[in-house]
């Protein structure tokens, strides 16, 4: 069984900036790395509607522009949003364009349009000024009481082909296990976000619902016939049920679909399934959409066909997984075998009284105590998951130049030429030269080692060159530092191997020469003989 079910912290790094930035009991709830993906799913029970009072007080609007504030998701799904007659504040459901303007208003704050100009005192800007998500994404899908939303730092964008970066719900036809229809009563949000490329290998793609509420039978249907389906848009739209090819079956109604994600890019997705999967004695919501109908089998909804993964967050003081009274009923999904999971949490403000902890700064100040904010923020709690995705690929690090050393002399025709590893590289190109800018190279060659030997024939005594390398990898290249290192190869008449050609090498070549030893065989006859003599001083003289 490959679907797992993932504790608080899946993964803890130890360095000291990690701490100072995911460490609850000092008021510190950020990631631990700026590249993780923090992703936040809340039903928000009404609280962002129009028609709400958007003041500093002892409300919900104020104690929801806190909470996000202090989590700071890089994108967050909402559920319960713009329903008026839910709030208690006025009637009806807030059209898409009114509740775009009152999301702009519970971040940037302002003055509120639909009170009579009247100014917002409280807005999530002003418990974190350097914290926004500029793109909000409003569903048209409506049970006539509220919208789902997705909020998030990073632009939408068609990833498949079809002209559409965001969708309110979709329709499909029965197939294999998916009874067919639609993804529930409020329409299932499929966001297709793009990453930064200088960051990340691939894209993102977002979904949430709000499914039925409800314990009658027709209720359970419901909420089963809407994962079936949604498992099934999701492994073979997204990824093409493993035949590379989108709705390989023809059954879902987005003809214009093109091409499936790149292996890079994961799906993740959250709500309110309303169901709790440790008590609902079945294979219910959250099992359905992480496994699709073979639990361990290979028919999805990973990219891989594998299970995906929902979260097990707990309360970092309670370790408490419930997130509506004592119920888990919001879950989030990712597909693991892209994604990986560094730590899943439950933000609740009565906990860290109980624990006697720190308050984040962004609640304190809260009317009447911090503590009261997640009970007067909804009757959910918020899920949140920060994600590693796989990283972009960035051209080879640095790296210096070892041996032979800038200025040797006295180097071998075969010497070995030796680097420090690039970080990142995959191949390198090792270029030798008498020009200091390695042009009209006198021997180059690429490998993928840090050393390489000059083959014998290439090089010649006495002779001055320049060499250097070039780390390469698929996201570009890199040269070595320095540049260039220089070099100059054996002189023979360098008798005594100082570095330099002088008396002293005339004076020990003749007194080996006149006792017959074997390096006086200068020529390499295999003799020491006048010849020896000879092309040793000829050498001599030449000062090679």
């Amino acid at each position: 069984m490959r679907m797992r079910h993932l504790g608080l912290i899946a993964l803890l790094v130890a360095a000291g900036s990690a701490h100072a930035q995911w460490d609850p009991p000092t008021g510190q709830w950020g990631k631990t790395d700026p590249n993780d993906v923090r992703i936040m799913t809340w039903n928000i029970e009404d609280g962002i509607c129009r028609t709400n009072n958007k003041v500093e007080d002892l409300n919900d609007w104020s104690a929801l522009a806190r909470v996000i504030a202090t989590l700071k998701p890089d994108i967050l799904i909402l559920q319960e949003c713009g329903d008026n007659s839910g709030e208690g504040t006025g009637t009806g459901v807030d059209s898409v364009a009114q509740l775009t303007t009152t999301i702009g208003y519970l971040f940037e704050g302002g003055t509120d349009s639909f009170k009579g100009n009247t100014a917002i005192t409280s807005w999530i800007k002003k418990y974190a000024p350097t914290y926004d998500l500029n793109n909000i994404y409003v569903s048209t899908a409506t049970d006539n009481f509220n919208r789902n939303v997705v909020i998030s730092r990073w632009p939408f964008v068609d990833l498949n082909g079809d002209n559409n970066a965001v969708i309110p719900n979709f329709v499909q036809d029965p197939d294999m296990y998916s009874p067919g229809g639609t993804g529930g009563i409020r329409g299932f949000i499929w966001s297709e976000i793009d990453l930064p490329g200088a960051t990340y290998a691939g894209n993102i793609v977002v979904g949430t619902a709000h499914l039925r509420s409800g314990s009658e039978a027709s209720d359970l249907t419901e909420r089963l016939t809407a994962c079936k389906n949604i498992a099934y848009y999701l492994d073979y739209l997204f990824n093409g049920a493993g035949t590379g090819l989108p709705d390989p079956h023809n059954k879902i109604f987005d003809a214009g679909v093109d091409f499936i994600l790149t292996s890079n890019t994961p799906v993740v997705w959250g709500g309110d399934w309303n169901e709790d999967e440790n008590s609902n004695n079945r294979d219910g919501p959250a099992h359905w959409m992480a496994r699709a109908q073979v639990t361990g089998g290979t028919d999805g909804t990973d990219r891989d066909r594998t299970d995906s993964t929902y979260d097990d967050a707990r309360d970092p003081f309670t370790n408490n997984r419930a997130t509506r009274g004592s119920s888990k009923l919001d879950y989030m999904h990712w597909q693991d075998s892209i994604a990986t999971l560094r730590r899943a949490f439950i933000f609740n403000s009565q906990s860290i009284a109980g624990a006697g902890a720190t308050f984040p700064p962004e609640c304190i100040g809260y009317t009447g105590n911090p503590s009261l904010i997640s009970g007067f923020a909804a009757d959910h709690r918020p899920v949140v998951i920060d994600l590693v995705l796989p990283a972009a690929v960035q051209p080879p690090g640095s790296f210096a130049l070892i041996s032979p050393a800038d200025g040797n002399v006295g180097v071998s025709l075969t010497t070995n030429l030796e680097w420090a590893a690039s970080s990142g590289a995959t191949s390198y190109q090792v270029t030798v030269s008498q020009s200091p800018a390695l042009t009209s190279p006198v021997w180059t060659t690429t490998t993928g080692s840090t050393s390489v030997s000059v083959p014998e024939g290439e090089l010649e005594h006495c002779t001055e060159y320049y060499w250097g390398v070039t780390a390469s990898n698929t996201a570009g290249s890199t040269n070595s530092t320095p540049f260039s290192s220089y070099f100059e190869s054996y002189r023979p008449a360098d008798f005594d191997n100082s570095g330099f050609v002088d008396t002293e090498d005339y004076d020990a070549f003749i007194e080996a020469f006149e006792l017959g030893g074997d390096d006086a065989d200068f020529d390499g006859s295999g003799f020491v003989d006048t010849e020896d003599f000879d092309a040793f001083v000829q050498a001599f003289e030449a000062g090679c």
